[in-house]
């Protein structure tokens, strides 16, 4: 199509390179855009206007939020957006090199918070969903539909249903053949001809998919109650200062996570906050001020899911997972199995000390 292609695989020179490209769209994992979300907020912070921002940010997903749900935008709610735009908006989309109006996104779940303050910004996300063994994606938002907190309806061409147990199977021209010489995966992979993708996920009145889970990655508590990692994952990894998390409980009679600091992020919230922004890693990690924060960030994610998911301890990590670590895949997930073998160790610590089930409390 005669387009310019620009690849920027260091995160830390991601707005830098956003401001002198300057995209008109984009494709990026959630990772990406929770960066310049998070350079913003800390910026603010830095230049004494972070009550601005945090108004601004709850101004524009409101805004979106009312906007997709085809309801009318008071006019109070009107006034604060335009004086937020020209304020805040505007200085982001120019940070982002001032002509972005689609993104695509893919990997892991954007989360609506973000869907909607991009949208605010007038830059529309799109995500969608699939898989390698799916030649991409399955279903995607578009242009013509599109619903922020789903991975959009069904592409043509290709069939989605989901089993009894609530997993996505997928069948169509797009899926595999075959696993190369392992007869054994390709039989285990396959109802008929429907692909098991070992993915959760729901359907609404629209049509549009949405992702709850993985089956794979679904915790069972000693009492037996089914937890769902992302739900709390997400929300949690949404702060400035965590870098990753994973949550783990399964067969243990409580909920808890492992943490990682960002490195990038760390810093400027140190200096922000009155603390030394060269501190070493592992002095933040036993940090209280650090440690309040994430306990701020578990509370918040602790909200949205019942008392028996919540988390109850965490330890906060003196290390990076990343892809050199061989903690994190090039598309920056986490290989959780590798996550829990590593770190084995500290995940016996957090349960080798009974939690009173009534309080959250940390190690």
């Amino acid at each position: 199509a005669g387009v310019k292609t620009g690849h920027q695989p260091d995160t830390k020179q991601l707005l830098p390179a956003l401001g002198s490209f300057k995209p008109t769209y984009l494709l990026a994992v959630p990772r990406v855009f929770e960066k310049v979300y998070n350079s913003a907020e800390q910026k603010a912070e830095a230049g004494g206007k972070g009550k601005i921002f945090h108004a601004a940010a709850e101004t524009a997903i409101e805004h979106s939020k009312l906007e997709q749900e085809g309801r009318k935008i008071p006019l109070g709610l009107r006034l604060k957006f335009r004086l937020f735009d020209k304020l805040v908006y505007s200085k982001l989309r120019d940070a982002m090199g001032g002509r972005v109006i689609y993104a695509v996104s893919g990997s892991a779940p954007l989360g609506p918070r973000l869907g909607h303050f991009f949208h605010s910004l007038g830059v529309v996300i799109l995500e969608g969903y699939g898989l390698t063994e799916t030649t991409a994606p399955a279903t995607v938002n578009t242009t013509q539909q599109m619903k922020i907190g789903t991975v959009g309806p069904v592409i043509p061409g290709v069939g989605v249903r989901l089993a009894d147990d609530g997993e996505i199977q997928v069948k169509g021209v797009n899926v595999f053949k075959e696993y190369w010489r392992n007869p054994e995966a390709t039989a285990a992979a396959f109802d008929g001809e429907w692909f098991r993708t070992g993915d959760i996920g729901t359907f609404d009145s629209d049509g549009c998919l949405a992702i709850t889970g993985r089956k794979k990655e679904i915790i069972v508590t000693a009492g037996g109650k089914n937890v769902a990692p992302a739900a709390l994952e997400d929300p949690i990894r949404a702060n400035p200062i965590i870098g990753q998390v994973v949550v783990v409980g399964d067969q243990k009679p409580f909920i808890s996570a492992l943490i990682t600091l960002d490195p990038e992020m760390l810093p400027t919230w140190l200096s922000n906050n009155g603390l030394p922004a060269d501190m070493p890693l592992e002095d933040a990690a036993k940090n209280d001020a650090v440690r309040a924060e994430v306990q701020k960030a578990i509370d918040h994610a602790n909200t949205l899911v019942s008392r028996a998911e919540s988390i109850r301890k965490f330890t906060i990590l003196a290390t990076e997972w990343t892809e050199a670590s061989g903690h994190l895949t090039p598309k920056m997930s986490i290989k959780r199995n590798v996550i829990m073998s590593d770190f084995a160790t500290e995940i016996d610590e957090i349960y080798a000390v009974p939690v009173n089930t009534t309080n959250v409390s940390l190690t």
